[in-house]
């Protein structure tokens, strides 16, 4: 393991320097907020020794160049929301805050580009966008992330069966590397074959690589009409079972979301509203778009077809924007209606083949009646990427830790054999790594680990991430 240096007086007056004293926070000055993330246990909540919030790239190349100089460990942060305490400072040192580099920069009509800055939030940039009838298609569960973020574990979301994941949506990128150096990757071209691709290097890396500062994002038309399915089935497996035969068919969903009743229940008890059924164990929701509203009329009496061929209940439709907003808004508290109903929890954020989520939810529903833990989930259908929660309620501190190992390590093992990953979309952080070299193997993770010397050589940004 590297060792690093304490930050000391001298330090401080560099940062202080480079970025103005009130953006330089030490010691009781930083809130607790910065020592965790959305699921940071409390016995491994860390504080950085220095807080220090940064407004341009040329402020983040010099406090780069500085750290690895001195050997400081440097921990970017946006809006901290992430899962796997990607943006915790697990060494201590230097964080840098970049939520104040929100700017929406350039909506380029010509090429269909929009330019931000790494702090933007996601539900910023879609309101901009589809103000300019635009549409900027990722839609991670929580709008409330900021776009460095997203980049950094390539997010994906709801939206992601019909226009794909973040990656497929940056088109360039301004980083700076641990030298100081800034660099551009890619640009405002759609096509690139010049070369290894830097940029898809820096996308996904959660930080460990380069920091990036700006961003150059791919926009589409926005679709003329939206339509969502409320599908409810007996039970989970035969909603689940449905899933391969939706996919085959002609038309592709924007988002084909799993959820289980008793998820939906704690969404419903965290917002204070009441969902628009109750008459199933499990449920799909799906979302279609398209040109017109004929087109789309038609594409739903197709699919919801299909749905009842496959063992549905019954088809909802919700073709106004107050349903799908009542719909949607209990799906994106899924997270948190989960936290609420429990005293901490951990999460798996596995990826499989869309044809193997039935075995891997059998292995799930099997773990549940072996363990004394309740396991609570909802998934990405349509891509395979599950979100599976395991709920310590009021088991003491001893039995918790043996049986969430347990059932982690069950949990990913069976992802592994039905040929999946260990992360779809939150990445690895700090909390994942063990399972990243199992799933990986030894000689992937290590090329990994190559690639970060050859960035980082000193190791300083974003230690004890990924690999």
């Amino acid at each position: 393991m590297r060792s690093f240096n304490k930050i000391e007086e001298n330090d401080i007056s560099f940062f202080t320097q480079v970025c103005g004293e009130g953006n330089v926070l030490i010691g009781d000055e930083i809130s607790e907020d910065f020592g965790r993330d959305e699921m940071t246990p409390e016995s491994m909540r860390v504080m950085p020794e220095v807080l220090v919030t940064v407004d341009q790239a040329n402020q983040v190349s010099r406090l780069l160049e500085y750290a690895t100089q001195k050997r400081i460990p440097v921990t970017p942060r946006g809006q901290g929301t992430g899962l796997v305490m990607g943006s915790v400072a697990v060494h201590g040192g230097l964080m840098l805050d970049l939520s104040k580099m929100d700017g929406i920069l350039e909506l380029d009509r010509e090429n269909l580009t929009l330019t931000v800055e790494p702090g933007a939030l996601i539900m910023d940039i879609r309101a901009f966008a589809e103000a300019h009838d635009l549409f900027y298609p990722p839609m991670p569960g929580e709008q409330s992330a900021s776009i460095g973020g997203n980049i950094s574990t390539n997010a994906g979301g709801m939206k992601a069966v019909k226009y794909g994941v973040t990656r497929d949506y940056v088109r360039g990128l301004e980083v700076v590397l641990p030298t100081g150096e800034i660099l551009q990757l890619g640009g405002k071209v759609a096509k690139n074959s010049s070369g290894y691709s830097l940029k898809d290097l820096i996308i996904g890396s959660e930080g460990t690589l380069a920091i990036v500062t700006k961003a150059i994002l791919r926009l589409v038309p926005n679709p003329a009409c939206t339509v969502s399915l409320l599908v409810p089935y007996p039970d989970a497996l035969s909603a689940i079972r449905a899933v391969p035969i939706l996919l085959q068919g002609k038309i592709m969903p924007v988002a084909v979301e799993f959820m289980e009743g008793d998820v939906i229940v704690a969404a419903e008890r965290y917002l204070g509203k009441k969902f628009p059924d109750h008459s199933a164990e499990a449920y799909l929701l799906l979302s279609l778009d398209g040109r017109s509203k004929d087109d789309v009329e038609r594409d739903y009496e197709h699919i919801a077809t299909t749905c009842l061929h496959t063992g549905a209940i019954d088809v909802f439709i919700s073709d106004t924007q107050e349903r799908q907003d009542a719909i949607w808004s209990a799906r994106g508290a899924f997270l948190e209606g989960i936290k609420a109903m429990t005293t901490e929890m951990d999460e798996c954020d596995v990826v499989v083949p869309i044809s193997k989520i039935v075995e891997f939810l059998e292995e799930k529903q099997a773990l549940e009646q072996q363990s004394s833990l309740r396991i609570r989930s909802f998934a990405h259908a349509g891509d395979g990427n599950l979100h599976v929660y395991i709920l310590k309620d009021d088991i003491d501190d001893a039995t918790w830790e043996k049986q969430l190992h347990l059932v982690m390590s069950a949990l990913y093992r069976k992802a592994r054999d039905l040929g999946g990953k260990v992360s779809g979309e939150h990445g690895i952080g700090f909390m994942k790594r063990e399972f990243l070299e199992q799933s990986a193997g030894a000689k992937a993770v290590s090329l990994m680990r190559g690639i970060k010397r050859v960035f980082d050589p000193e190791g300083i940004l974003n230690p004890g991430k990924v690999c």
